[in-house]
Formats: C-alpha cells, structure tokens, sequence
C-alpha cells in the first residue's frame, strides 16, 4: 500500500494529516505544482487513509483493513477516479454526469467517499460547468481531489470553492540524495536540471534514455550551427519526437548560450555541454539569439494547438543556422 512517502512531500502530507487531525477534512482540494512531483501519489495517498477503517499513527492507510484491500485489488465503490478516457485529451462531459448520478447515493462505508480528478484542467468548459454543481452542493462524507499542473487554467469559479495545497519544487540536495538511491544509470545532476528539479520526471528520464537522445539532438543542433547538415533533415528528424522536452532542451541551450555570452556560466541547465557552448558563443549575434528565443516560447506556449511540428522545427533551426552564419554576413 502507500505507506512510504517521497520525502520531498513530507511537509504536504502533515498539513493533509493535519486536516484529519483537526477533523476540518475539506469537501473540495486542489492540488497543484509542476509535473513529475508526486502530486497524484499524494492524493491517493490522503484518499486511502480516508478510506482506511484502522489508519496508522501518520496517518496512513494500514494496508489490511477490508476497505484497503479493495482498494489494493481496484474494486472500492468509494474511490472514484476521473481522468480522461483511453486516447482523449479531455474528460467529457459525459463523464462527469456519469459522476453526479454516483455522488447522489450515499457512501457504501462508514468512512469517505473519494473522488479524484486528475488532470483538473482536462475538463472542457461543459464538464467544468457541470462538476461546478457537485461542489455547490456537496454531498454527505464525500472528499473530491483536483490535481492540475496548470492551476491557471482551471475557471475560477471551480478554484474559489477548493483548499489549496500547492507543492513546491523540492530542494536540489534532498532530489540528488534520492536519485542516488534509486540507483538511476545517468549523472542524477543532469537529469535534476533536465526534469527542472522534478524527482519522478528525472527518475523517468534516467529510465528512457532521455540524457542520450538529448545529446543526440545537441549534436544535430551544433551539425546545423557548422552548416554541416540541412535544417530541413534535421526537423524532419525532430517531428518524430516528444515536442514537449526537445523544446525545453533547445531552449535551455540557447538559455545556456545566453549565460555564457555574459559569463555567466555557473547556473547553467546543461554543465555536461558547456565546451561545446563556449564555442558557439563565439561569433553569436546577442540580439539575434534572443529573437531565437522570443520564437522558443512563442511556439512552448503553441504546442497545445494542432501546430505543424515539422514547420515549428524548420523555422527554428533554419533561424539558428542563420545566426550561425557569422556576424560578416550581417
């Protein structure tokens, strides 16, 4: 069962326990902080220690109780997750009127009623219309978790009816000392600086090669700053992967390109690639990396639209071979 806790959390499961303690459970929590930090292992967490008939003296699930062992094999009437259904990106409307109908009963159990919807910000406007009623009208002995990474894209109306608990990015040593006894295969300082300080995202990483497919990229991206390769090969290439992390790594690169060019080489994203960006620094046009940038976010903020890869990469890599040019050609 959930009983061990990621230490980084330790602080956010006292205030949930602190809830309990105080028997002030709130009907409605919001849980919110950047990916891969264990937000939806806390909410489980805290919902099957409500649902615990004999919870430890943390405040844990015990693990043997009759509730816990349906929660183990899945089947516990009381535990509801919503999340959106197999290949959709929202959680439809459906589902949610699905949920009403379920929280108008009462609680199978003595204790809880738990539901938990993760991501949050996958509801669409009629779904989020709709669940606005279960916490207008709150039915008896029923706790509902929301978990978002993106708390600002939530209505308002929803937010203002939830306790917040926001997880903060954990402390680099505590992150470091934990990677180190998961025994990841990668230097746990790149994959920290690489997830952006989020433990479960770096162990993820150390587990899918993400710091070789990286390097691999940032030798393409230096192959099109020599102009020893096309842009065009190189997006084509790019299309193929996770949008998501090749843009934060592109990004970080010329985040790093920017420290250096001031001398500022400490706090860089990327330390292991640090020759190759003292480099490139070199002959950069300053003000023409920061329209590259400028174009970075633009497109970081696009990736949720039906924008054509292909292009975005094209257009990035054509405006870095550029830049790459010498400052003699303009």
């Amino acid at each position: 069962m959930l009983n061990t806790l990621h230490p980084w959390l330790q602080q956010d499961w006292e205030r949930l326990h602190g809830y309990v303690l105080q028997q002030r459970i709130p009907q409605a929590l919001l849980i919110s902080g950047n990916a891969g930090l264990g937000k939806l292992a806390l909410a489980k967490q805290f919902a099957y220690a409500l649902l615990c008939s004999n919870p430890q003296q943390a405040g844990f699930s015990c693990g043997e109780c009759q509730s816990c062992l349906l929660l183990k094999a899945d089947t516990h009437p009381d535990y509801i997750l919503i999340k959106p259904a197999e290949s959709k990106k929202t959680i439809a409307v459906e589902q949610i009127r699905s949920l009403i109908t379920q929280l108008s009963l009462k609680p199978q159990f003595e204790n809880y009623r738990v539901v938990i919807i993760n991501p949050a910000d996958s509801l669409t406007n009629n779904s989020a219309n709709a669940f606005l009623k279960c916490l207008e009208e709150p039915n008896e002995r029923t706790v509902i978790i929301l978990i978002t990474d993106r708390p600002g894209k939530l209505p308002a109306t929803i937010v203002s009816r939830c306790q917040k608990i926001s997880i903060n990015k954990p402390d680099k040593a505590i992150v470091i000392s934990w990677l180190q006894q998961q025994a990841v295969n990668a230097d746990p300082e790149i994959l920290f600086s690489l997830a952006q300080g989020a433990p479960l995202q770096a162990q993820a990483f150390a587990k899918n090669d993400h710091v070789k497919l990286r390097n691999d990229c940032f030798k393409s991206w230096l192959a099109v700053a020599k102009q020893q390769t096309h842009p065009v090969l190189i997006a084509e290439e790019w299309q193929k992967l996770p949008e998501g992390p090749l843009l934060f790594w592109i990004t970080s690169w010329v985040v790093d390109l920017i420290k250096c060019a001031y001398d500022k080489a400490t706090d860089l994203y990327n330390p292991d690639l640090i020759k190759p960006l003292q480099e490139l620094t070199q002959q950069l046009n300053l003000k023409k990396l920061y329209k590259l940038y400028d174009l970075l976010l633009l497109n970081r903020q696009l990736l949720d639209t039906q924008i054509n890869k292909q292009l975005m990469f094209e257009d990035i890599l054509i405006q870095w071979q550029e830049l790459n040019r010498g400052t003699h050609h303009g």
